[in-house]
């Protein structure tokens, strides 16, 4: 069984560590799914059904791109953990953070997208979202990132 999202353990790698939830969550949703094929399309439409119900899905990249970045992530757990995995969506003060936690304590690998048939889930979340990181959360780790939802320049996506 996952732990729930909220324990945190520290991580000895920097790179891995928790960034802390947004304040006052204006909304939130977490749903388990059991690791067959279709749980990343469940996943998706989840989230689909959840920016619709905060107002968010009418904002077009940001719901395209969060549906995407979940996808990639369930399918790295189908392909890589192959455990159960709890995504987690949180929305406030122009932040949208989604959390993707497993039972495989190995952190993700950004590979270069390259012209290979797969690897690229990492690789997308790296480019498109504003600030996406992992931690170990007990027996498994969890995977976030996080998306603007204002338009703003200082809650979009990370400038170069």
């Amino acid at each position: 069984m996952l732990q729930p999202s909220g324990s945190r353990f520290p991580d000895p790698d920097p790179q891995y560590a928790a960034y802390p939830q947004p304040p006052t969550r204006a909304g939130h949703l977490s749903v388990e799914y059991d690791p067959r094929p279709t749980a990343a399309g469940e996943a998706r439409a989840a989230v689909r059904r959840q920016l619709e119900e905060w107002g968010l899905a009418d904002q077009d990249e940001v719901a395209y791109v969060c549906e995407l970045l979940v996808g990639e992530l369930a399918a790295n757990v189908l392909c890589h953990a192959a455990t159960r995995f709890r995504l987690t969506l949180a929305a406030s003060h122009g932040v949208l953070r989604c959390e993707v936690a497993d039972g495989d304590r190995r952190p993700p690998r950004v590979l270069d997208a390259g012209l290979t048939e797969g690897g690229r889930g990492m690789y997308l979340v790296d480019a498109l979202a504003r600030r996406w990181g992992c931690h170990r959360d007990g027996p498994g780790k969890t995977v976030w990132f996080e998306l603007g939802t204002c338009g703003c320049h200082g809650c979009g996506r990370r400038q170069p």
